[in-house]
């Protein structure tokens, strides 16, 4: 199954407007005083605020109090920054919540397994709606940000999919010093960012000096491939735990290439993508060591695949934490 047709392939059914791997690194849920709006408050003192998210200017004369995310990385990453008191609802989850994140993340009713209708979303009451991609804002599905604009609710889409360019590391750290000032946190926004820095900075050098090992994505496809391309967060993931993507020549995030370019480029190890789709990671590689046309690629040949879950390749909490697991399995003999 495509990637794309499946984070676009939504159960939400269009309603009409009624009237009305490893712990991260967080500060605490903000307390009463944090909270407080009035005149003398630190918080107050930051605001008003104005961001301009994919074309999208928006002005907060306050924090938001009452969020609702759609897909998980936005969840993540809210949770990490200790705001779980401003959430009332998520959605989308793509695989299991990280470990320390779990018990905060229970607090917090999820309000459907995929992307909610329009009303699922006004039920909660939200003045601010998160999107991870950008099917959380799916016109044809009746979420565009204009309709939950004219509902008065603000929305903010991962700049992961704001399409002006290649996604890297450096978009990770914005999103979440975004997210902070959005939330007059950016303390805690500084303190994760450091933290993430150095868990990326001391998985690379782990690796450092190693020779760079082939890898290809395998996210799903039968008669054709579906990888990870150059222009999207997996590529340099790949890159700082001392590996190359075999197909960061392909010109998008994603894309189809075939069996017979996975062959000619001979790739040394494979990174399956992990997400709740029509297969399991294990049907994955058994559909890989399945084919004869791949048994001589060394990554087959070998048996050596990593997995990684698809929200640890996108910009949210996660992909510093992918940095060290990928450096593992490419180079398990300098983690001894």
């Amino acid at each position: 199954m495509r990637r794309r047709r499946f984070v676009l392939r939504v159960t939400a059914v269009v309603a009409a407007l009624s009237a009305t791997v490893v712990t991260v690194g967080c500060g605490p849920s903000g307390s009463a005083s944090e909270r407080a709006e009035g005149p003398n408050s630190s918080t107050a003192k930051r605001f008003p605020v104005t961001i301009d998210n994919c074309g999208v200017k928006t002005t907060y004369d306050k924090p938001p109090s009452r969020v609702v995310t759609i897909h998980q990385h936005p969840a993540e990453l809210m949770l990490s920054l200790g705001l779980k008191d401003r959430m009332v609802g998520t959605s989308f989850p793509d695989s299991a919540v990280l470990p320390s994140l779990r018990k905060d993340n229970r607090s917090v009713p999820e309000l459907s397994a995929r992307a909610p209708s329009f009303e699922k979303v006004l039920e909660a009451e939200p003045d601010f709606v998160y999107g991870g991609y950008s099917s959380a804002f799916d016109e044809k599905e009746g979420r565009s940000r204009k309709a939950f604009a004219d509902a008065g609710i603000d929305t903010y889409l991962n700049r992961e999919y704001c399409g002006e360019k290649n996604v890297t590391m450096r978009d990770t750290y914005a999103e979440i010093r975004t997210i902070g000032k959005i939330f007059g946190v950016s303390d805690r926004a500084d303190t994760l960012v450091s933290d993430l820095r150095r868990r990326v900075a001391k998985a690379s050098a782990a690796v450092r000096g190693e020779p760079e090992v082939p890898v290809f994505v395998y996210d799903s496809g039968d008669k054709s491939a579906f990888t990870a391309g150059g222009k999207g967060l997996g590529t340099q993931l790949i890159h700082q735990a001392g590996g190359r993507n075999v197909f960061a020549d392909l010109d998008d995030v994603f894309g189809d290439v075939s069996w017979e370019q996975v062959v000619d480029r001979k790739p040394e190890v494979v990174a399956i993508y992990d997400y709740a789709g029509d297969k399991s990671v294990e049907q994955k590689k058994r559909y890989l060591l399945s084919q004869p046309a791949l048994a001589d690629v060394p990554a087959i040949k070998h048996k050596r695949f990593v997995v990684l879950p698809l929200t640890a390749t996108l910009v949210g909490v996660r992909s510093a934490y992918a940095v060290e697991g990928l450096a593992r399995g490419l180079h398990p003999e300098s983690f001894k």
